[in-house]
Parts: C-alpha cells; sequence; structure tokens
C-alpha cells in the first residue's frame, strides 16, 4: 500500500479517535482529512466488500436502519454509516474506521446511507451490490434544484453501478423509470392498495408523463404523486412489483401490520414504526434482502425489532413524558408525518423547529406548500404548539396563516427551555425539526437528560 494511504488512514483513526474523546460525533471530519491525503482513499478501503447502498429522497435512513437489523437477524458481517454522515467524506470516514491500517476492511458487508446528490460521485469508488432507490420529490431548492434534477443524479450513480442490482419504488413513476435506461437486473417493490383512510392535501410534484409529458390518471394514490399511476397517452404505467405490500391491516401511533407478497408468497409483517412511509421503507427493506438472496422469512421477521434511527420517529422518555422526534426537511416528508401525528387518539403537544443552515436548505418557502391546516383541525386534541429554531418567526407566522389559535401557540428560541417546557407536559409530545436543529436538540438532550448520543 502506498505511503499515502497509508498516512490517510492513520489520519482518519486519530482525528476520529480525538474527536470521540471530547465528546464529538467525529463522523464527518475524519473523511475530509484522509481524503486530503488520498483522494482516492475510499476505493482502497470499499474492495472486495459487499456493498449496498440506500438513496433518495425521504426514508433513507430509515431504510438503511431496517436493513441492518434484517443484515444483523441474518448473522451477517457488516458495518454502516448509522450516524447518517451520507456524503463522501462521511461514508469515507466510516469505511476507514472499519478497515485495518494496512486498508482491508474487517468486515464483509458494508450497509451506506448515500446522499442522492453525493451517490454520483461515491459510486465511482464503491462497487455496489444492491442499490436502493426510496423515491424522488421535490426536496432543498437551493442545492437539488427540481426532482428531474435529483433523478439525473442517482441515474449517474446508478450509470457507475454495473454489477448492481436496483431496487426500485415502483409506485413512483420518476424512480420506475430509471429501469429502462440500464441493463442491471432490478426489482420493484410497491405498495398495492392505498394507505391512509384520510390524507394531508399535497401538491404532486410529478403530475406529468416522464416519457411524454402527458399528465397521470391514477387508480390510487398513497402519498404524494406515489401510486398506481398510468399515462393515457402513451401507456407508462406502474410496473408490476416484485415486492408488494398487498394489505395494511392496521396501523397505531407505535407500528403498522401489513402482508407483503414475495412472488407467490405471502407473509404477514409487523413493521416497528408507525407511519405510511415506513411501509414503502419496509417494503424496500424485503426488496435489499431479496437482491442480496438472503431468506424472505428471516428478512421480514427483523421488521418488528429494528430501533429507529436517531431523529427518525426515534421514540425516548423525559421525565415520564413519551417524545417522538421526527425529521423534517421537505413538504412531501412534512405532509406525511403530519398523516401521522393528527391521526393521534390522544392529546399531544408539538414542536416545530426551524433552521435555514446549508444542511437544512437555505429556501424555507417550502413551508407554505406543507397543509399545516391539518393542525387546526385537531382541536383540542392539540394541547400546545411550541416554535423554535433560527427561523421560529417566519414558522410562527406560517402557522398564524394556518389558524392556530394565539393561546396555544409558543416561540421558545432557547433549546434548554424548550425541552424543560416539553417534560413538563402531562401529554405525549411531537417534535419535528430541520436537519442542523435536530443534530442541536440531540445534542441538548443527551447533555441535560442522558439520552445516548446520536451516532451510538
Amino acid at each position: 500500500m502506498k505511503l499515502q494511504a497509508y498516512l490517510s488512514i492513520l489520519a482518519s483513526k486519530m482525528t476520529r479517535g480525538l474527536l470521540r474523546a471530547v465528546g464529538r460525533g467525529g463522523t464527518d471530519f475524519p473523511g475530509r482529512v484522509a481524503m486530503k491525503f488520498d483522494h482516492q482513499i475510499l476505493k482502497r478501503v470499499s474492495r472486495g466488500v459487499t456493498c449496498i447502498i440506500v438513496t433518495g429522497t425521504n426514508g433513507k435512513t430509515t431504510s438503511s436502519r431496517m436493513i441492518e437489523q434484517a443484515l444483523t437477524d441474518a448473522g451477517a458481517s457488516f458495518f454502516c454509516n448509522k450516524s447518517g454522515a451520507n456524503l463522501i467524506s462521511g461514508i469515507t470516514a466510516e469505511f476507514i474506521d472499519n478497515a485495518t491500517f494496512g486498508g482491508r476492511c474487517k468486515k464483509d458487508y458494508a450497509l451506506i446511507e448515500c446522499d442522492e446528490a453525493a451517490f454520483k460521485e461515491v459510486s465511482t469508488m464503491v462497487n455496489a451490490k444492491a442499490v436502493v432507490v426510496t423515491n424522488i420529490f421535490r426536496d432543498q431548492l437551493d442545492r437539488y434544484g427540481e426532482v428531474t434534477h435529483t433523478l439525473d443524479n442517482i441515474k449517474i450513480g446508478i450509470s457507475h453501478s454495473p454489477n448492481a442490482t436496483l431496487c426500485l419504488n415502483a409506485d413512483d413513476s420518476l424512480v420506475a423509470s430509471i429501469a429502462g435506461d440500464y441493463d442491471n437486473p432490478v426489482i420493484f417493490y410497491g405498495v398495492n392498495v392505498p394507505i391512509y383512510q384520510k390524507r394531508v392535501a399535497e401538491v404532486s410534484d410529478a403530475p406529468y408523463c416522464i416519457k411524454c409529458k402527458h399528465e397521470y390518471v391514477y387508480d390510487y394514490t398513497t402519498y404524494g404523486h406515489l401510486g398506481g399511476y398510468r399515462c393515457p397517452h402513451c401507456g407508462y404505467r406502474r410496473p408490476e412489483p416484485a415486492v408488494a405490500v398487498t394489505e395494511v391491516i392496521a396501523s397505531d401511533a407505535e407500528h403498522s401490520e401489513v402482508t407483503i407478497a414475495v412472488g407467490d408468497q405471502t407473509y404477514p409483517a409487523t413493521i416497528n414504526l408507525p407511519g405510511g412511509y415506513n411501509i414503502y421503507n419496509a417494503c424496500g427493506t424485503v426488496a435489499a434482502g431479496k437482491a442480496l438472496h438472503f431468506d424472505t422469512e428471516t428478512v421480514v421477521h427483523s421488521l418488528s425489532a429494528f430501533a429507529a434511527g436517531f431523529g427518525r420517529m426515534e421514540k425516548f422518555t423525559i421525565d415520564g413524558t413519551d417524545m417522538r422526534m421526527i425529521l423534517v426537511k421537505n413538504p412531501a416528508g412534512c405532509n406525511q408525518t403530519l398523516n401521522f401525528v393528527t391521526n393521534t387518539t390522544e392529546p399531544a403537544a408539538f414542536v416545530v423547529c426551524l433552521n435555514d443552515r446549508d444542511a437544512d436548505g437555505t429556501d424555507i418557502s417550502w413551508i407554505w406548500d406543507v397543509d399545516f391546516e391539518q393542525i387546526v383541525a385537531m382541536g383540542d386534541k392539540l394541547t400546545v404548539l411550541y416554535v423554535s429554531g433560527v427561523r421560529a418567526d417566519e414558522m410562527a407566522l406560517r402557522f398564524k396563516y394556518a389558524g392556530i389559535p394565539e393561546d396555544k401557540m409558543q416561540v421558545i428560541p432557547d433549546y434548554e427551555t424548550l425541552m424543560q417546557a416539553c417534560a413538563a407536559q402531562d401529554h405525549p409530545v411531537y417534535i419535528m425539526p430541520t436537519y442542523t436543529a435536530m443534530m442541536d436538540l440531540r445534542a441538548k438532550i443527551t447533555k441535560l437528560y442522558g439520552i445516548k448520543n446520536f451516532w451510538e
């Protein structure tokens, strides 16, 4: 091994060790240090590893945690970027952390959550065995642009992944269109039935045919632009999924019960998280298991046992008050969170923390495309709404226009004061932060209440 590669690995390991020793995550910076010595170090340390890459706009982290549990239950030797550091620097740091000083990976499998914009570069260095694409929605406009730009980034990554089986969401017309452009084996997954009896009002991010630009007709919609789409003009339509949810039996505040069909075989499945979007994440996990030739029954059973990723439906109790933290970052994801939280059967307090730093997206206009009016419709089930974050005033203005009563809304800029107010509640609390707000809140919660660090 070249000296520059050895120095790269040494520098990354030492940097992470020092950062962890002082209580910092060390998830991204060690990779940046490593790449200063050897920009190609990721290619070197990923050789010989069976890699699973999960990408897409929403659901990457939770899908990865589900696949992680499947790998554990299958007895596989693996590592994953559990902290959610999904740019090339964070992925590089994770590979190095699991490699010897000679650059040989200690594990057989690598499960990598990958940012959709970073995928096109990561894929040039990592030889993926399977690529799971969750969905494509309008996200941070200042960073990603329109949905077709995100689609193009993912397609570039797939063009660099000739050995990967593609696990594609059949219900997303953008994702499904990828299959026709490459020779890779494809496993489509999807949901064959509507998920919600009552849905928030949504604007479709892909109302027109990706092939001929005519408007789609839907036989049913699950959420956003996902569902049973078909183009009456050119015939492009939802492909038949090889892995499909055929029935949503029950869904409550803790879990969902569904039936999953894999070929001719059906499996009852309990998904250890609520929310319709997690039904999709579970379905994609079974598709990934199929791509890796794992026992399907083992993978389906693992869905009842996985732990939520930090901030993604993460549940914890502080001073006797149950709380869930649910990352929000774009209209589609936020609307699905509202689909879940506004259908709660008991009174609850809500917290929304809006930041506009680079990792959040500096354009916050997306909050006006979210159906926050559904919170008003909760009536007395909404006990209080706390607003915080760098752009708390703008968020409060949005809630004012939504019709939230002034006596039910409080702006609390200080996170310590905010968490004390949450802990004093007699009912469950749902915390909806953007990314950097989530990171700041998690650090504050860890310091005040001893909840584990986000990278653990």
